[in-house]
């Protein structure tokens, strides 16, 4: 059941008029600005006087601080098409980014003041973002009466309750329960990713194929397969990787992974279509989705090597919070903007393969050098790279309005 809305939604700045806006390009310019905070920490240009971790501080800003804040525009953005209800616009959309802004400041601010009670209310204010977001979704899909979303909804509740463990580790000086609760929110956020993608990216191809880079048709028609069994042993598989790295289990890990990675490259060959190549929108998020099945397959290869287990998690975290959301956030904002999507930024491509290249880098290069610094510092550089390209192709296009002057 859709529910129409009569009233238009108005908002005070371009920015505000949806959800993808304000949080992609934060989340954008936080992704250039945290990795370079990274950098100076891991080399002794800035210190961490507070009780945390510096790990820590960095995993829970990668995902708490960067995966939060693209899923958050995302969903803030997508659920009114799926639904019919309308997601917060203006203030009311400000209203909820600020605290997810406040808490990044918090985060690192307090953390080199040695103000450990500047890190608990760094925490309340990311709880605040994601449990009003949570909410706001969680809403709309009731109102709308759409089950088939709970999955959606269960995972980010579950990210609400990793929001809440960390803090609580953190407080209670645990870092079991700190590291826990990364894990689990990382395995977490790459499941909304495969779920997202599971649904988008046939949709994706099948639109893309059947129009040039002008939109003119190109007399294609397309519909690509998939089964419920596939998802089905794709969740289970996935939730064995997910325990078999954290307990750890090694074997349990291996077959888990490989299971995953082969239904997963099963499907995507299903998908595949010559087309693709020629759109980098649909190319980028094609590959995304085989980086992670080549994550899933380092992961099942690792617990046998010398080489540490945190390698194929880094893969897996690059390919699902890297490669994949600079493809999502790409395609969404041309789309959501009224542009073409088959035409997108010149440097677009160079965008893309910076975050290729440095997926590889963090991967590939610790196996075949010894210098580890030397070896972030080229990940780190390409990643900032790669969203400094997107704030300045995408960046005035989301403080601008829709070029067909719709509302969105």
């Amino acid at each position: 059941m859709l529910i129409n809305i009569a009233k238009p939604q108005k908002s005070p700045h371009p920015v505000l008029n949806l959800g993808f806006r304000l949080f992609f390009l934060g989340a954008a310019l936080f992704a250039v600005i945290t990795m370079g905070v990274w950098h100076l920490l891991l080399t002794g240009g800035v210190q961490f006087l507070a009780a945390l971790n510096p790990i820590f501080w960095h995993g829970h800003e990668m995902l708490f601080g960067y995966g939060c804040a693209v899923i958050a525009g995302f969903l803030l953005t997508a659920v009114k098409a799926w639904t019919g209800v309308p997601m917060p616009v203006g203030w009311r959309l400000l209203g909820i980014f600020m605290p997810w802004l406040i808490a990044r400041v918090l985060w690192f601010g307090a953390g080199v003041m040695g103000a450990d009670t500047g890190l608990v209310a760094a925490w309340l204010f990311d709880v605040q973002f994601w449990a009003v977001t949570t909410f706001v979704v969680t809403r709309a899909v009731w109102l709308a009466r759409q089950k088939r979303q709970s999955g959606i909804i269960a995972k980010l509740m579950l990210l609400l309750v990793c929001q809440l463990g960390f803090g609580v580790g953190m407080i209670s000086h645990h870092q079991a329960w700190m590291s826990v609760s990364l894990y689990i929110a990382l395995f977490v956020i790459v499941g909304v990713v495969l779920t997202i993608g599971r649904r988008v990216l046939p949709f994706f191809i099948e639109k893309g194929v059947m129009v040039d880079r002008d939109g003119k048709p190109t007399g294609e028609q397309l519909s690509l397969p998939n089964a419920v069994w596939r998802d089905r042993l794709s969740l289970i598989s996935f939730v064995g990787v997910a325990i078999g790295v954290m307990l750890p289990q090694p074997l349990l890990l291996a077959v888990s992974a490989l299971v995953c990675a082969g239904v997963n490259a099963w499907r995507l060959i299903g998908w595949h279509h010559r087309g693709i190549w020629q759109k980098p929108l649909l190319w980028s998020l094609y590959l995304s989705f085989w980086g992670l099945v080549v994550s899933l397959m380092l992961l099942a290869w690792l617990p046998w090597t010398t080489y540490s287990l945190s390698l194929g998690v880094h893969a897996l975290a690059l390919t699902a919070i890297g490669m994949t959301t600079v493809a999502m956030m790409a395609r969404v904002s041309l789309g959501h903007t009224g542009r073409n999507i088959h035409a997108p930024p010149r440097l677009t491509t160079l965008m893309f393969g910076l975050m290729i290249l440095c997926v590889l880098a963090r991967v590939c290069f610790p196996m075949l050098m010894d210098d580890y610094l030397q070896v972030l510092g080229y990940s780190q550089l390409l990643w900032m790279m790669s969203f400094v390209l997107f704030v300045i192709g995408f960046g005035r296009m989301l403080m601008q309005p829709r070029v067909d002057g719709l509302m969105g």
